[in-house]
C-alpha cells in the first residue's frame, strides 16, 4: 500500500473532565467511519458501555456522550502522520505532527490523568509530549492494555479489569 497522510480527529472533552484517553492516530476504519475506534473488533467502545452499563450497539454519539459524561476526555497524541495500512508500526517516523497538549490541558485544567490506550501512544507521548509540559502541569501517566483486535493476548475480562480505573 502507498505511503498515506493521515489527519487524526478533534478531542471528545467538556471542559470539566478529569481523564484523558489516548491513543496514537485513528485506524483506517476510524478514519472511514469518521469515529474513535470504529473497527468492529476494537474492544474500546464494548468496555466503556460495560462500564458504565449502557446497552450495547448505542449509536457513536451516544456513547460519546457516556464519556463525556463521567468526566472522560478522548484523543490521540498525533495529529497526523504518514502511514501505510492502520497498524501503528507502519507509522513512518519522520512524518509526525503532534497535537497541542499544553493548549489542551490548560483549556482542560481538571485532568489530572491521562491514560494511554496501549503502548505506542505512551512511547509517543512520553517522548515528545511530556518535556513540553510545565512540570507543575502533568497529569499522571497510566498505560492501559491495547483495545485494538492486533493485541489479542490479554481475555477481554482481563482487558475489562485493568480499564476499570476509568470508573473509580
Amino acid at each position: 500500500g502507498a505511503m498515506n497522510r493521515i489527519r487524526g480527529f478533534p478531542p471528545i472533552a467538556a471542559t470539566d473532565a478529569r481523564l484523558l484517553i489516548l491513543g496514537s492516530i485513528p485506524g483506517g476504519a476510524s478514519l472511514a467511519a469518521k469515529e474513535y475506534y470504529a473497527h468492529p473488533h476494537n474492544q474500546f467502545w464494548q468496555i466503556i458501555t460495560t462500564l458504565f452499563a449502557a446497552p450495547s450497539g448505542l449509536p457513536y454519539a451516544s456513547r460519546t456522550r457516556l464519556l463525556t459524561e463521567h468526566g472522560i476526555a478522548l484523543w490521540d497524541v498525533l495529529a497526523a502522520c504518514n502511514r501505510t495500512g492502520s497498524l501503528d508500526s507502519a507509522i513512518d517516523p519522520g512524518s509526525l505532527s503532534f497535537n497541542n497538549f499544553p493548549l489542551f490541558f490548560a483549556t482542560h485544567p481538571q485532568i489530572k490523568t491521562v491514560c494511554f490506550n496501549g503502548r505506542t501512544a505512551e512511547a509517543l507521548y512520553t517522548r515528545k509530549v511530556q518535556p513540553q509540559l510545565a512540570p507543575d502541569h502533568r497529569p499522571q501517566l497510566l498505560r492501559l492494555p491495547s483495545t485494538s483486535p492486533a493485541h489479542a493476548r490479554l481475555a477481554f475480562a482481563e482487558k475489562l479489569d485493568r480499564w476499570r480505573v476509568l470508573a473509580e
